[in-house]
């Protein structure tokens, strides 16, 4: 029986993919800031289920998780880093510290749990290692540029982190979620919003938010199946879009020469009457 650990699993795209992998028979670690138990976790009580602390901007809770899922279940074959935080601001108004924690979190940490994870697969000659990313890594969105700069970071490392332990029989991929709605991590990057967007860009904050409105979006089953898919397929493939809204971005930046692409992308999200 296989085991996954999987961070961020409170809420959201990890909770769901939780859900999932104990669906299918999985053993799953499942790590949070904060465990709290069953059933008040949302997860029924089972033997295959471990909730443990993980903080990916603490080094010791991260490397006590990774050890105590491997003494759990005896084995770990998969790590997948879903923790993150989102941020929706003009750029100029974003403050040094928040840029930082945005990359604290989304980068650094998701690397520090990556660090923890790869000297165990190494020495087994087996394991994958699935970074949640965002569609912002397949198009970068106006108002994201700092998030946007954390997801395209990680995708950048996921891709260098694939060749090089593809000797050691160690995968890594990228699993890329598009706009979630329904999910806290929207509403929580909505909320750390505010102050951010000067009455400059107001216009076109109100523009792209109604935009949004009108969009096919993600579901955080989505996010779950694209993650299962990557851990189960036994490929090579290293992106794997999660939502309708993702796979259509994709496509899309796939199907179009570099110029087309920027310009059908400024007619859809930039400014009317620029």
């Amino acid at each position: 029986m296989k085991t996954v650990l999987i961070t961020g699993s409170s809420s959201g795209y990890g909770h769901a993919t939780v859900t999932c992998f104990l669906e299918r028979g999985w053993n799953v670690v499942a790590t949070m800031r904060t465990p709290r138990p069953s059933p008040e976790n949302g997860f029924a009580a089972s033997p295959r289920l471990r909730i443990v602390r993980l903080d990916v901007t603490d080094r010791a809770s991260i490397d006590a998780a990774v050890r105590e899922g491997i003494a759990a279940f005896g084995e770990l074959d998969v790590v997948v880093n879903n923790a993150g935080i989102g941020l929706l601001s003009a750029f100029e108004a974003t403050p040094d510290a928040t840029i930082r924690e945005i990359f604290e979190t989304n980068v650094f940490g998701a690397m520090a749990v990556t660090q923890a994870a790869v000297p165990y697969f190494r020495e087994r000659r087996a394991g994958t290692i699935i970074n949640v990313t965002s569609s912002v890594g397949i198009v970068p969105m106006p108002l994201t540029a700092v998030y946007s700069a954390s997801k395209l970071a990680m995708e950048g490392f996921t891709e260098s982190l694939a060749y090089e332990l593809s000797s050691f029989g160690v995968s890594a991929k990228i699993v890329e979620p598009g706009y979630a709605p329904t999910t806290s991590f929207t509403a929580n990057g909505m909320e750390r919003m505010k102050g951010l967007v000067p009455d400059a860009y107001a216009p076109y904050a109100e523009q792209l938010m109604q935009a949004r409105a009108d969009t096919k979006y993600t579901k955080e089953t989505d996010v779950a199946n694209a993650v299962w898919l990557a851990a189960t397929d036994g490929s090579s493939r290293l992106r794997y879009p999660a939502g309708a809204d993702a796979e259509e971005l994709a496509g899309m930046r796939r199907a179009m020469p570099g110029d087309d692409y920027l310009a059908t992308m400024r007619a859809l999200i930039g400014p009317k009457g620029a």
